[in-house]
């Protein structure tokens, strides 16, 4: 049998594994599914509905956290501040709710008007003062949360109206209402990104924002927008908390910082900008919600969860500095 008989054979399963791993989403999908199936092994209470429904609603208020966040990394952006504007926008829901006694749905409609406004303010900053993201979210984020502790000495507001507790605890069909309410703006937010003319001016900002200008793109009023989004997503989750804990807890989202961002890395989102996807983000803090769940239930002290998404952070974003490194070696 000659060479050329024989080539066509073992070519077709390379040829096969070069387009799966074409795929963006091959990668991270693959360690989702080997995390997920190794979990099941590891304990027994694992693929439990109860531990799956936990599973499910923590990752919904992080999720929507980390939507905001990965468009804001595609951007070639970044914002420290989300997990404060959460937690101030769940505080000043419950002080309307409770000791104004506004009706419940007009509250959370202001509070998301809130979140919008405060990342509408950091983008009109990061544009108009030409500071870097990094550096200007991390000061916004003492404000925020500075504003937080003033308006509540640190007290939990409690009282919430029932009106809205569903929206934290409900769960029809088995599926948590914070998790539905994710997924539908998974499906938006993934329409903006792909489908519309305003994602693929996000793209070309985070690719090459002075090449973008000079096609014409108004490159600071994406940023704001985007940063305004990101807000709203933030000050949605932590409304979202509220209704499920049934208190305005002060410490709403200081969680909320760095898993949205390592999520994002995990997810394929690139930390220089222009490469990743919402769909991917999501996925990453699905992979992250395993990890730490599998902690929890391993009876390992809760405090080891930051230590664990502090390294998570670490890991990925040092492979996607020396993956894109060996990229661009390799062009």
């Amino acid at each position: 049998m000659s060479s050329t008989d024989v080539a066509p054979r073992t070519s077709v399963p390379l040829s096969l594994f070069g387009r799966l791993a074409a795929v963006p989403l091959t990668g991270v999908i693959t360690a989702l599914v080997a995390i997920f199936v190794v979990s099941c092994f590891l304990s027994e209470h694992f693929l439990t509905p109860y531990n799956l429904t936990i599973m499910a609603r923590t990752l919904a208020f992080v999720g929507l956290v980390t939507l905001g966040q990965a468009l804001l990394l595609i951007l070639g952006e970044l914002d420290l501040s989300l997990g404060a504007i959460a937690g101030l926008c769940g505080v000043v829901g419950g002080i309307l709710m409770v000791q104004f006694e506004w009706n419940p749905w007009i509250a959370l409609v202001a509070c998301l008007l809130l979140g919008t406004a405060c990342g509408f303010l950091n983008g009109l900053l990061l544009v108009g003062l030409r500071l870097h993201s990094l550096v200007l979210t991390i000061g916004m984020a003492g404000v925020y949360g500075g504003a937080n502790l003033v308006t509540t000495k640190g007290v939990a507001i409690t009282g919430i109206p029932s009106e809205i507790s569903f929206l934290g605890k409900g769960a029809p069909w088995g599926l948590p209402v914070p998790f539905m309410i994710m997924l539908g703006f998974l499906a938006i937010v993934s329409f903006l990104a792909f489908k519309t003319p305003f994602g693929r001016y996000v793209y070309a900002i985070g690719n090459n924002a002075a090449a973008a200008k000079m096609l014409g793109i108004r490159v600071d009023a994406i940023r704001v927008a985007v940063f305004a989004l990101a807000g709203f997503l933030s000050a949605l989750a932590g409304m979202l908390m509220v209704a499920r804990l049934g208190t305005a807890q002060p410490s709403i989202g200081e969680a909320w910082v760095l898993p949205p961002i390592a999520a994002s890395v995990i997810g394929g989102v690139a930390t220089t900008g222009g490469v990743g996807s919402p769909i991917g983000a999501i996925l990453g803090a699905a992979i992250i919600g395993i990890i730490e769940n599998i902690i929890v239930l391993f009876g390992v002290s809760p405090y080891w969860q930051s230590v664990v998404s502090g390294a998570i952070v670490v890991l990925a974003i040092s492979f996607d500095s020396v993956s894109r490194r060996y990229l661009r070696r390799e062009d």
